[in-house]
């Protein structure tokens, strides 16, 4: 008997599934993904020289003089914002917490003494304060209207000023429709600048930022694009900046040694011969990576790099691979989390699942072991969850059905594999797992769900075309047309709406006072978001890696910054 699988404009090959109540030849297709990037055999031999206890303690001498400098300043407000900004865009601000945030607190407390400072102070402090979550009213920029209540355009003039109040726009909260004004007024001006004559290095910042704002971009990556900046600025500190560096390739090496085990597991758990799934391992932790960059959570990247991995590889399975039948036996087995369950299914599709089975349990089994909590009920449960949401997409294809915006959304914010991401974020960062915050994670809040929908939304506005070419479902895009009537163009205008108002609600969900959640979970969220605006920003940067993103990974594992030894004497 033959079956046809999804008969679109794809490759076919032929496969015999054999079960002790079918047997039958099934003509499944190929994806044609293009073949993993990066030779493991290289992966597997990263190393580095700033693994090395003398690389560290350099670091440490740094690290105490800055914060002396730090706990000495007493210059001028806009003069601790800079140095709070740099620290923070050089990716050191993790070290300086507390002084931070003493120097944040001063400047909310003597909010009296706002009123004369100019375009680019106004505009850094409020980016500053609401980054760390102190309330500051948009009302602040109400001085530079003019009598009739329009922005003034002298402002237009300063370009610096300018571009500070267009990275604070993208902090802009929900209901706060001055913002907005704030945001469409300073991208129309900045763009009007193309072709003039401003300070070079400036004219870098503002091309950068209208690519994709500061809050938009994902830390570790924009941290090295920032220290070639700042070498060239007039007021750079040598100090500052060659910790930085340390701090990147310090860094650099611990992700090479995650790397090296992690491409140890991948080769281990043997999927990379499924020809109809993406062979991405160094991808999958580059998501990690941006999450929670901090060395010190290694344990959180070594297992969330896994679980994204199998992700991708149950998203091949429904999109690619499987039957309806199948897909249906395939989730009925999640669901059950019982590897007895599975006789009935294909050969590829057992290895599948066993790799899920396994690679959750032993990560269970660790947090139950180092933590003391039964984590693997919350991991089963997101397991089920994903995969009856892919079932639910297969079904909808089989029956040639196109569900309305509403309706697809409802389902792809659990389809894009969000919430079994943050979940097992959660398991892997927290300093303490407790009943109360994983039952609030799993029930959706505004935090989960946005995250979820922002990623949904960038996936489908950088993989669409290619999806569509496969003959995969349609997207929110196809949806919308579909729905209204209106043209591609139009329907990515309303998708790029949708991202914009859903980041108001995740600004609101992240400076939110949660009873059961701490850093860096937290931060993860968003950071999930800004991975995802990086990963989708040229296309489909995660299952066909195109060259922008081949060098992003290659500058955050590969290639370390080089040290002048102008300052640094190791």
């Amino acid at each position: 008997m033959i079956k046809m699988c999804r008969p679109k404009n794809v490759v076919y090959d032929s496969t015999k599934t054999t079960g002790p109540v079918v047997e039958e030849t099934v003509v499944r297709r190929s994806a044609n993904w293009k073949p993993n990037f990066w030779d493991l055999d290289n992966l597997m031999s990263l190393t580095s020289e700033y693994k090395e206890d003398i690389y560290k303690q350099k670091t440490y001498e740094l690290q105490e003089k800055i914060r002396q400098a730090l706990n000495d300043s007493v210059g001028s407000s806009v003069g601790n914002l800079d140095f709070i900004d740099v620290v923070q865009r050089l990716g050191l601000g993790d070290y300086y917490k507390e002084e931070i945030k003493r120097a944040l607190d001063n400047e909310f407390i003597n909010n009296n003494q706002w009123s004369d400072d100019d375009l680019y102070t106004s505009s850094l402090r409020f980016r500053l304060l609401r980054q760390h979550g102190y309330d500051v009213s948009q009302d602040v920029f109400n001085k530079f209207k003019d009598e009739w209540g329009a922005l003034k355009m002298c402002l237009c003039d300063d370009v610096k000023g300018m571009l500070s109040l267009y990275e604070a726009s993208y902090l802009g909260l929900e209901g706060e429709d001055f913002m907005d004004e704030l945001k469409a007024f300073t991208t129309k001006h900045l763009k009007a600048l193309k072709g003039s004559t401003i300070n070079p290095t400036l004219a870098r910042k503002v091309v950068h930022s209208l690519e994709v704002p500061l809050h938009w971009r994902t830390p570790k990556l924009e941290a090295r694009w920032y220290m070639e900046i700042y070498e060239g600025e007039d007021n750079m500190v040598p100090m500052l900046l060659d910790l930085a560096k340390l701090n990147y390739n310090i860094d650099q090496a611990t992700y090479q040694s995650e790397t090296r085990n992690l491409t140890r597991w991948w080769i281990d758990v043997d999927l990379r011969k499924l020809d109809f799934c993406r062979d991405r391992i160094l991808e999958h932790l580059y998501w990690s990576l941006e999450m929670i960059p901090a060395r010190q959570y290694g344990r959180f990247r070594k297992g969330l790099t896994p679980l994204t991995s199998l992700i991708t590889v149950t998203d091949d399975v429904y999109d690619i691979y499987g039957t309806l039948e199948e897909l249906e036996l395939f989730t009925n087995v999640v669901d059950r989390w019982d590897a007895s369950a599975m006789q009935r299914l294909p050969y590829n599709m057992k290895i599948c699942f066993m790799a899920m089975l396994n690679t959750t349990n032993e990560i269970g089994y660790k947090i139950l072991k180092e933590d003391g909590y039964d984590v693997i009920p919350h991991q089963k449960k997101a397991w089920a969850d994903l995969c009856k949401a892919y079932l639910k997409e297969a079904k909808w294809f089989y029956a040639g059905y196109t569900p309305t915006l509403k309706e697809y959304l409802e389902n792809a914010v659990i389809s894009i594999g969000t919430p079994l991401m943050l979940v097992n974020a959660y398991l892997l960062s927290a300093e303490k797992i407790t009943k109360e915050a994983l039952d609030y994670i799993e029930s959706m809040p505004s935090l989960i769900y946005n995250s979820s929908l922002l990623l949904r939304l960038a996936n489908d506005l950088g993989t669409s075309p290619d999806e569509i070419a496969r003959g995969d479902n349609p997207k929110s895009i196809q949806c919308f047309m579909h729905e209204t009537g209106a043209s591609e163009e139009a329907a990515r205008e309303h998708i790029k709406y949708l991202i914009n108002e859903a980041w108001k609600k995740m600004n609101n969900a992240r400076v939110a006072n949660y009873a059961f959640l701490d850093e860096p979970f937290i931060s993860s969220a968003p950071n999930l978001v800004r991975q995802a605006q990086c990963m989708y920003q040229y296309g489909d940067g995660h299952g066909i890696p195109d060259q922008e993103t081949k060098d992003r990974i290659k500058s955050l594992f590969i290639e370390p910054i080089p040290l002048g030894k102008i300052y640094i004497n190791i």
